[in-house]
This record gives structure tokens, sequence and C-alpha cells, in this order.
């Protein structure tokens, strides 16, 4: 059984790999969505160095649409029967409580909800009345350009600056997951990079603010991979093709900002590419060691 409280309070930078068992997935769309291919993705990223798996099951990049509570169920519930034998940590990337539930009761450890507790009031109390972790992320609702249920909007606005106003509303978020009766001692917030923050003058203050997320003194998880805004990095540094930055190469940047958040103490990187990211967390997770 894992030990939540250590690895809620890990002194290392740890990898969590993505397992998107979804259709159209910004990057991995549809590569993991056969139960086989899903379970071997899973067990080939714990033999490259993940700690932990976060299983997602509906897609949250711009434009995506919504897949049924009963599609997301069976995804997730299978993917979870099939790793926890093979001694999976895993997250759960889910705004349901209905699948949240379902996938406690098989194992799972650790939810991961992207609207920091807002999309479903339900979920948050699932997370109390069980024994995980809840990482609450920042949330200003769909992405604009979204096509599901609700209506396209712009949340990309930040009036005080995108740091000060990301920081203010995570806590807010976090009040109320604790008014829900989560324990403090049980949350990881993450500022949500990509999530209404589509450009480098979004995501890159964020980053370079790290140390303002870790003040509040919860563990902070940086979910950074193949975002829009790498691609945009590599673009304006005149290093992508015609055909814009290979995946090869939005890896090597997000292994290069896993080695950066690691040294400025993040807990964990979430990342596709768990290879490249495992190397660069040992590199930046030794580099604090002597800094």
């Amino acid at each position: 059984m894992t030990d939540l409280q250590a690895l809620h309070d890990s002194t290392h930078t740890m990898v969590m790999g993505v397992l998107n068992i979804t259709e159209d997935s910004s990057s991995d769309g549809g590569l993991w969505l056969d139960p086989a291919k899903a379970a071997q993705h899973g067990r080939d990223m714990m033999a490259a160095g993940a700690d932990i798996i976060d299983i997602g099951a509906e897609s949250t990049r711009p434009g995506a649409k919504r897949v049924s509570e009963a599609d997301e169920l069976a995804r997730i519930t299978g993917a979870v029967k099939t790793l926890i034998p093979a001694g999976a940590i895993l997250s759960i990337d889910t705004t349901r409580a209905s699948v949240a539930a379902a996938a406690l009761s098989e194992g799972a450890r650790i939810i991961n909800d992207v609207s920091g507790g807002t999309l479903d009031a339900e979920l948050p109390h699932v997370v109390a009345d069980h024994d995980c972790l809840y990482i609450v992320q920042h949330w200003r609702g769909w992405l604009a350009g979204s096509k599901g249920a609700n209506p396209d909007q712009d949340t990309s606005v930040y009036e005080h600056g995108v740091l000060t106003d990301v920081h203010d509303e995570l806590m807010r978020q976090v009040d109320g997951v604790l008014a829900a009766g989560v324990k403090p001692e049980r949350i990881i917030i993450d500022p949500g990079l990509g999530f209404s923050k589509p450009g480098i003058e979004h995501n890159l203050p964020l980053l370079t603010g790290l140390e303002t997320f870790r003040a509040t003194g919860y563990p902070v998880l940086i979910g950074q991979s193949r975002k829009r805004f790498i691609s945009a990095m590599l673009t304006g540094a005149g290093t992508a093709g015609a055909d814009g930055p290979t995946m090869a190469q939005r890896d090597d940047v997000t292994a290069a900002l896993s080695a950066l958040s690691a040294e400025h103490g993040a807990w964990a990187v979430r990342v596709h590419d768990v290879a490249k990211s495992r190397a660069a967390v040992i590199a930046g997770n030794t580099w604090r060691e002597y800094a």
C-alpha cells in the first residue's frame, strides 16, 4: 500500500506519465484507445521511470467534445484494473465524481481534477470520503473554442497579471475544496499551464514564479508537456519546420522545463515522454541538492 503522506511530502521531484485513453487529445489522441495498448503503454512508462501514471479518458484540449460518462467510466476502470496489479501508483484525470469514486474503489490513489473542484461539486466530497490525494488545478472554465456542452468564452485575460491572478484564483478554489472536507495534507496544487493560457506570456511567468505557488505550503504539480506555448517558443526561435515543431522537439523542450521545475522544487512534472523527463528530473533534483 502506498504511503500517501510520504507521496504528498516527497522531497524530490517525481515524474507523472500521461496515459490518454482518448480519441482526440492534441498529441496522442487515439493511440491508446485499445485496452491492451493502453495497459502496455502504462507498463512501458513505469519501466522508463514514471513514479505515477495519470490516466485520462476525456480530452481537455481546445475544441474537444465531452465523452459520455459511461465511456469515461469504462475506459478508466479498465485501465485501473490492469495497471494496479502491475504495481502502478495511479492518478485519475477526471472532473466527474462518479468516475473518481469508481477508480478509487479499484485502487487509484490520486484524483487529478483539472477543474479544481468547480465542474462537479460532488467530486471534492468524494475525495473527502476516501484516503487519497487531490490535485486542484487552476480553472476558469472551458477553453475558448470549446464545441462541447459549454459555450465558447475568452478566459485568458488576467487583469492583475497572470501570476497574481492565477495564484489568487487557485487559492480560492483550494478554499472551496477545504470547505468540502478535503484535508489540507492531501492537497496538491497545479497552476494549469495551457488552460486559459494560450501564449508564452501566460505560461512562462507561472514557471519562473514557481516559488509563489510553493510558498502556499502545498506541493506543486507542473503540467507543461507538449503545450501550445512550447510550440510557440520553438517557432519563435526559428527551429520549427514548415509543418511546425516536431514531437521530438516539443519533448526536448518539455524535458528542459522538467529539469528547471525539479531544480526549483516542483512536486512532480506531468509528461508524455517519460524517459526524457526522467533524466532531466534527475539532473534537476541533483542540482537542487547542491544549490
